[in-house]
């Protein structure tokens, strides 16, 4: 049996995080739910995803301090990052490419937007 992929979806607003997990899940992946930046790396470190879905803003570190870690750390540097945000100035685009975000997604966003965002990401990985 194929494993399944995983996706990390770190949210810290309840009804986003859960509706994206119920999607996910829905859609066949094993999800994990970090609620803030620090809980976020701490839990792809230990157990590296096939794709994050993460949150600019949200408490302790922000999203854009997560790719930075991420980024900066072998087993986590190849992580497809996709970006959440209510933000949709150019400036914080911008800078998420500079750190390394694949895709970014803006709130409020259609799920079957971020499902096929999901899988075209993963499609493109190397086997």
């Amino acid at each position: 049996m194929a494993r399944k992929s995983t996706v990390l979806i770190a949210e810290d607003e309840n009804t986003i995080a859960e509706s994206l997990s119920f999607l996910m899940q829905k859609q066949g992946f094993e999800v994990g739910v970090a609620k803030d930046g620090d809980a976020a790396i701490a839990m792809a470190i230990r157990d590296v995803p096939d794709i994050l879905l993460l949150d600019i803003m949200m408490p302790g570190c922000d999203g854009f301090e997560v790719v930075r870690t991420l980024r900066g750390d072998a087993r986590t540097r190849g992580i497809p990052i996709i970006m959440l945000t209510a933000r949709i100035r150019e400036v914080d685009r911008r800078k998420g490419i500079e750190l390394g975000v694949d895709d970014f997604v803006t709130k409020p966003f259609s799920t079957t937007d971020v499902v096929a965002r999901v899988k075209s990401l993963l499609a493109q990985r190397p086997a």
